[in-house]
């Protein structure tokens, strides 16, 4: 009996142990391949990284940087446009496999999201503001009503720097129009959006500027899930970004799309282009 007894209660603890150990983390890498479709989150009001052409198609900088990614690996894209405020938790949630959308690397959002490095892009922080607001300095911003996108990490260190009182917005077309209707006096966003708006020759900007120096400069990643930063997607992915700064497929990119030489991609092409 007592030995019946043991090697009952063994099978149980070898049952229920087998239901405690945790699972290996999904081969995103394979169920991709496996589908033959790569899901990627996208900004679709970023422009030129990615904004919605007259015909209704995204297009832009990182929407090509997304079908590369597609093509390497054989498969078909879908873009999923995703916000600031979004995009971790459609990928945490599984609704995209990944983010390519002006997402800066920072410590908080790595507790959250796996950052590919090398990082693909850099920006900082300014304001876009009517010329005739006279904004000479950031501490000109105390106390007076800044519009802003909601999820921008720059939003914070701004406003316990400076003292403006943030007017949030879900999206940045929506707060680009709250500028331009007057319900605040500039519009806090990264300097890269700024001087692709101020190039482009649209006249409704022409007596808009973006006067002050830019602070905080913040590379971009893109971002996986955590379990999928040293698997083999991640692998992937850091293998090819690696490909796009030798190769100067992103120096390449940024002309094609009209964009303002950036210090960081002619830095990161010429740390690479002789590995």
């Amino acid at each position: 009996m007592l030995g019946m007894f043991t090697r009952a209660a063994l099978a149980c603890v070898l049952l229920f142990g087998s239901f405690a150990a945790p699972a290996r983390a999904e081969d995103t890498l394979d169920k991709i391949k496996q589908r033959g479709t790569i899901v990627v989150g996208v900004k679709n009001d970023y422009k030129p990284w990615g904004f919605v052409d007259p015909s209704g198609k995204i297009v832009g900088m990182e929407i090509e940087l997304a079908q590369d990614i597609a093509t390497k690996l054989g498969v078909k894209l879908e873009l999923i446009p995703v916000t600031g405020a979004n995009r971790m938790e459609f990928l945490n949630q599984g609704r995209i496999d990944l983010i390519v959308a002006t997402m800066g690397d920072t410590p908080e959002r790595r507790k959250v999201v796996g950052m590919i490095e090398p990082n693909y892009y850099a920006g900082a922080t300014n304001v876009l503001a009517p010329k005739s607001a006279q904004l000479k300095q950031w501490a000109d911003l105390k106390g007076r009503k800044v519009c802003a996108v909601q999820g921008a990490y720059y939003n914070r260190r701004v406003s316990q720097l400076y003292g403006p009182e943030l007017v949030v917005f879900p999206a940045v077309p929506e707060a680009m129009n709250a500028l331009q209707g007057g319900n605040c006096v500039g519009f806090l966003f990264d300097d890269t959006l700024i001087v692709s708006t101020l190039s482009a020759g649209d006249p409704k900007w022409q007596d808009y500027e973006m006067p002050l120096v830019s602070e905080d400069p913040q590379a971009w990643a893109m971002g996986v899930k955590l379990d999928d930063l040293d698997a083999p997607f991640g692998a992937f992915l850091k293998k090819l970004s690696i490909e796009w700064h030798k190769a100067g497929t992103l120096v390449d990119l940024e002309k094609k799309w009209g964009i303002k030489p950036s210090p960081f991609l002619q830095e990161m092409h010429d740390k690479y282009k002789g590995s």
